[in-house]
C-alpha cells in the first residue's frame, strides 16, 4: 500500500513509536490496535507495516530504546570518588532521568509481561546492566566498610523500586523541587546501606585488636 503524500521512514518511523508509545501508556499494550496506532499518526493501517513489523516488535523496541538510554545516559554520566558519592550520584541520575520520561519508564515495568520470550530474556539483560552498576557501587562500600548491607542483589533491586515510585507522584509544580526530592531520596539511599555508628566503631576496634594481637 502506498504511502501518504509528505510520509517518509524518518519522520512517520519515530512518529509511529511516539504513538505506539502514547497509546500503551494509556490504554496498555493489550488493549490498543494496530489501527489504533495507524490512526494516531494518520496514514492507513496497512501502511503501518512499512515502519514495523507488528505490534510486538513496536513494545520491544520502545522498551529495549529506553534501556539503551538509561545505559548510554548513566555511562556518561561523570562519577565522583567513593561509593557514598557515588550511590548519591547514581539516586540522582536515576530519578532526574526517570522524571523526563514518564511513559518510558510506566510501559518498561507494566508492559514488561507483554514481552516474548526472546524479546524479554533481552530486556531483561540490559536490565539487570544497569542494576550492576548499582550493584557494583554497594559492593564497593561494603568492601570498604563503609556499607551494611545484608544482600547486595536484594538491596539494588529494593533501591530502584523506591527510586522508581518517585514518578507515580511527582509533578513539576508541587511542593517540592526537583532538586529538593534527588535531595532527599539520595539521602535515603545512602542511610538505607550506611553502616551504623556503633557497628563501624565496633568494626575498627576488632581491627586494632587484630593489629596489635
Amino acid at each position: 500500500m502506498a504511502r501518504k503524500t509528505g510520509s517518509h521512514s524518518d519522520i512517520t518511523g519515530p512518529r509511529v513509536r511516539t504513538a505506539a508509545l502514547k497509546l500503551f501508556a494509556a490504554h496498555g499494550y493489550a488493549a490498543v490496535s494496530m489501527r489504533q496506532i495507524a490512526a494516531e499518526v494518520g496514514v492507513q493501517a496497512g501502511a503501518l507495516y512499512l515502519y514495523t513489523p507488528d505490534k510486538q516488535s513496536l513494545l520491544f523496541d520502545l522498551l529495549r530504546d529506553h534501556m539503551q538510554e538509561v545505559l548510554d545516559a548513566w555511562a556518561a554520566e561523570e562519577k565522583p570518588e567513593g561509593p557514598v558519592r557515588q550511590l548519591e550520584a547514581f539516586s540522582r541520575f536515576h530519578i532526574r532521568f526517570h522524571l523526563e520520561r514518564p511513559e518510558q519508564v510506566f510501559i518498561s515495568y507494566m508492559e514488561l509481561r507483554n514481552l516474548e520470550p526472546d524479546n524479554f530474556k533481552a530486556l531483561e539483560n540490559m536490565r539487570r546492566a544497569y542494576e550492576n552498576e548499582l550493584e557494583s557501587i554497594l559492593k564497593c562500600g561494603q568492601d570498604e566498610g563503609l556499607f551494611d548491607v545484608d544482600d547486595t542483589k536484594l538491596t539494588t533491586l529494593a533501591l530502584i523500586a523506591m527510586l522508581n515510585g518517585v514518578t507515580s507522584w511527582y509533578k513539576p509544580d508541587g511542593r517540592l523541587s526537583l532538586a529538593r526530592v534527588e535531595a532527599i531520596y539520595s539521602d535515603m539511599a545512602g542511610k538505607a546501606v550506611r553502616m551504623p555508628r556503633w557497628k563501624e566503631r565496633q568494626r575498627k576496634l576488632e581491627a586494632e585488636q587484630t593489629q596489635t594481637a
